[in-house]
């Protein structure tokens, strides 16, 4: 647990040097040239910024032992604080590119000292690059094989699907910034230069919303991955005097947190005491293989009578 903790962290930060430094040579781009485009890819690294800050906060929060108010912990601290980050893509990314693309579409103002915009854009590419290759290796590391668009899809850890979306969104970003500013010089009209900060403007708010979709799911409650469910059923079967285990359902409260109740049926000849025996042993050997179940709950059922628990996960 330790490491998939350390994991996670480990992309926000790389995100959060490299946005810093982006923001900084942005501004002072943006400052010398007058570029819209410049100045909206600024207040975007900005934001990012402070979204990575705020996840590293949500990691900080969601580790937080288990108290009497919260018994099963606080992980979806970190899911909260990824939902809250996907607003504020869409409000503080997005709503200030399309405001500043309109503001100088309304009133232009030609590009000044334009290789300044491409030597930052250039430095900024290489930097987004830098930390989008962290989060994908570290995506990649817990894949299982599958392919990258899957494992996104799969992934319960926001500090690595945020970050990427975020660096691609930034990379796309600075494609669009390069192309409204080339068309913008080589046509005479800085109109192109403002249509960048819009198009910039939507594709983050586009981004947003996929984030907004994919940790609302989480926050709300997903179930654990089904190679995980196969291995909790495998582990609780060992027990000997188990007939049957007949429903399985799981939650994650944060990307290492899991918890599991288990119905399971029981020998009728065994005597509660032994009954109660089997259902800690299973338990443990539960915790010993996989302790990312931070939360296993046996209970007995009888396999013939009417289940009362939902479609097993």
């Amino acid at each position: 647990m330790a490491s998939a903790k350390h994991a996670g962290r480990k992309p926000v930060v790389a995100a959060l040097i490299g946005n810093l430094l982006i923001a900084v040579t942005k501004f002072i781009a943006a400052f010398v040239t007058g570029s819209s485009s410049m100045l909206t890819e600024a207040f975007h690294s900005v934001v990012d910024s402070g979204n990575q800050l705020l996840m590293l906060y949500g990691q900080r929060r969601s580790r937080r032992p288990a108290d009497d108010t919260h018994p099963f912990g606080y992980g979806r601290e970190l899911y909260f604080w990824s939902f809250v980050v996907a607003l504020l893509l869409f409000s503080g990314g997005a709503g200030v590119s399309i405001f500043e693309g309109i503001q100088h579409w309304r009133n232009p103002e030609p590009i000044r000292n334009p290789l300044a915009s491409y030597v930052v854009l250039g430095l900024s590419a290489v930097f987004e690059s830098a930390s989008w290759l962290v989060a994908y290796r570290e995506l990649q590391r817990s894949a299982g094989g599958r392919s990258t668009l899957r494992a996104l899809r799969r992934s319960k850890d926001p500090s690595v699907f945020v970050v990427m979306a975020e660096d691609s969104a930034a990379l796309l970003g600075i494609l669009f910034a390069l192309a409204a500013i080339s068309l913008a010089l080589l046509t005479g009209n800085p109109a192109w230069d403002a249509a960048g900060s819009i198009l910039i403007g939507l594709l983050l708010a586009v981004v947003a919303a996929v984030l907004g979709i994919e940790t609302k799911g989480l926050l709300i409650g997903e179930r654990a991955d089904p190679a995980l469910v196969a291995a909790i059923r495998e582990a609780v079967q060992d027990e000997p005097g188990l007939c049957v285990v007949t429903d399985i359902r799981t939650v994650h409260l944060a990307p290492d947190q899991v918890v599991a109740i288990v119905g399971a049926d029981f020998d009728d000849r065994l005597t509660t005491p032994q009954i109660e025996r089997r259902i800690r042993d299973s338990e443990q050997r539960v915790r010993e293989r996989h302790p990312e179940v931070t939360g296993i709950f046996v209970r007995p059922v009888s396999s013939t009578a009417p289940s009362e628990a939902p479609p097993r996960s």
